[in-house]
């Protein structure tokens, strides 16, 4: 006697294999667009903070700010970042220098479809903790 039910199935099926490995596929491609630009992200506000600090103590313009912090930006080969085009000043008193970052990472995540990171916070010396 056979017993031929679907009811008496155990294990995964091929199909449900299958969709879980595309699943995962997607979000480890999800995770790579991702990532790197929160990971730049923290990166990039470090060094604002520890430049904004020394130009703060050293009673820095915004021009000299901008410049060392693309001084530093460059011995970091971080060639693409333009800080002028990242920051936007809110105090532009020497000695009291205070920023916002505004701008976005795009990456490709297939075809035409790009994930796109927008970043937008207040930068202050205490962020170099």
């Amino acid at each position: 006697m056979r017993c031929s039910t679907f009811g008496q199935q155990r294990g995964a099926s091929v199909t449900s294999i299958v969709l879980f490995i595309i699943a995962l596929g997607l979000l480890a491609k999800l995770a790579i667009g991702i990532i790197p630009a929160y990971v730049g992200d923290y990166q990039f506000t470090k060094l604002v903070a520890q430049e904004l600090k020394e130009a703060n103590e050293a009673k820095q313009t915004d021009k000299q700010f901008l410049n060392s912090l693309s001084q530093q930006l460059s011995i970091n080969a971080n060639y693409d970042s333009k800080p002028e085009e990242m920051l936007i000043f809110t105090n532009k008193t020497p000695g009291a220098l205070a920023v916002k970052s505004q701008y976005e990472v795009e990456s490709n995540f297939y075809g035409g479809t790009y994930i796109v990171n927008r970043f937008e916070k207040e930068i202050t010396a205490k962020d170099t903790k």
